[in-house]
């Protein structure tokens, strides 16, 4: 097999890993057969059609210094740490056998003395002596000549931290049941012990090409290769971008409540791709003004932190005498929404 190419990214940025998925999906020779190797620092990956607001905890992210990213796929919420490795193969249509991307990962493995199984369609397991846990999960996509295959190496992550970023509706709690879930995971670290990312990944590289038999072309990805790299650059735009992130999310509702210093609140934001549309603040505050600058200022703009930030600046330089409890309502409101 002559055609095989490796992609190991050097960078830790989601967005810049999640666009070279893209390049490779929609740009790439269908013919090849190709293995992109990445991981990223601490982000919390959501799908296309979800909500960051509701699913994700934005200001104890930004707090913490957590990205976002979205895919292009559907599915749910993933928290990636540097304790996960994530694979890629782009495989002709024709040829493709999932079997096979999972006999490399198996092959890879086995350099560490790991017997892996694999469990109905996206599931690998390793055994335990209470039963199999899954290490990795998988998803699929293709096109009419090509097919895509990707999914997560769990090496040493932190399995808590997700819950830290999520805010899912208790009725998906109830359903899925947290503590079961998580009981069924493990890192590849349980069974070897020191086990890490370039280990790994040069088990995979070697695994790779030993199963079609031939060499492998290899490149290295930074943040330079996109200046190198026009279509590479379009998707990191688009995947980086405020529109996508934020933007991209169906209309909704976000309603919030509380009692601070200067009464009661209870806000009603109505959000359109990123923007309030509309805004309703109930309130028994004895301070008109302040309801009715802030209902003006916020709508047509976007709904983070910045725009609460700058409409309570221009509030507070009206009312100097209500700056203490002005500061406390910019505060929870940018706890709730920050972007």
């Amino acid at each position: 097999m002559s055609n095989l190419k490796i992609f190991l990214s050097e960078s830790l940025n989601p967005h810049l890993n999640l666009a070279t998925e893209e390049w490779i999906f929609h740009n790439l020779d269908p013919s090849s057969q190709v293995l992109f190797l990445w991981r990223n620092d601490n982000t919390v990956v959501i799908g296309r059609n979800q909500n960051p607001w509701s699913e994700c905890n934005l200001a104890k992210m930004k707090e913490d210094s957590v990205h976002l990213a979205r895919r292009t796929t559907g599915g749910g919420a993933v928290f990636h740490d540097m304790g996960n490795t994530n694979f890629t193969f782009l495989s002709p249509k024709e040829s493709y056998r999932r079997e096979n991307n999972i006999q490399i990962i198996f092959n890879a493995l086995k350099e560490f003395g790991i017997q892996g199984e694999a469990s109905g369609r996206n599931d690998l397991l390793i055994p335990f002596q209470d039963g199999p846990r899954k290490f990795s999960g998988s998803a699929y996509r293709e096109k009419k000549d090509r097919a895509f295959h990707h999914g997560t190496l769990l090496l040493h992550a932190d399995l808590t931290r997700l819950g830290n970023y999520l805010t899912p509706n208790p009725k998906k709690l109830q359903a899925k049941g947290k503590e079961s879930v998580r009981a069924r995971v493990a890192n590849l670290s349980e069974v070897a012990k020191d086990i890490n990312h370039d280990q790994i990944v040069t088990a995979m590289v070697r695994s790779f090409e030993n199963f079609y038999g031939g060499k492998a072309q290899t490149e290295f990805l930074s943040m330079k290769t996109l200046q190198e790299n026009q279509e590479l650059k379009t998707q990191y735009e688009g995947l980086s971008s405020w529109d996508w992130l934020y933007g991209n999310t169906l209309e909704f509702n976000h309603k919030l409540d509380e009692y601070l210093s200067l009464g009661f609140f209870d806000f009603n934001f109505k959000v359109e791709e990123g923007t309030i549309a509309d805004l309703q603040i109930f309130t028994d505050c004895l301070y008109p003004q302040v309801v009715e600058d802030l209902t003006t200022l916020l709508k047509g703009k976007p709904y983070n932190g910045g725009s609460i930030r700058d409409s309570l600046t221009y509030v507070k330089s009206r009312l100097p005498d209500l700056q203490t409890g002005l500061q406390e309502l910019e505060n929870w409101l940018c706890s709730q929404v920050e972007v």
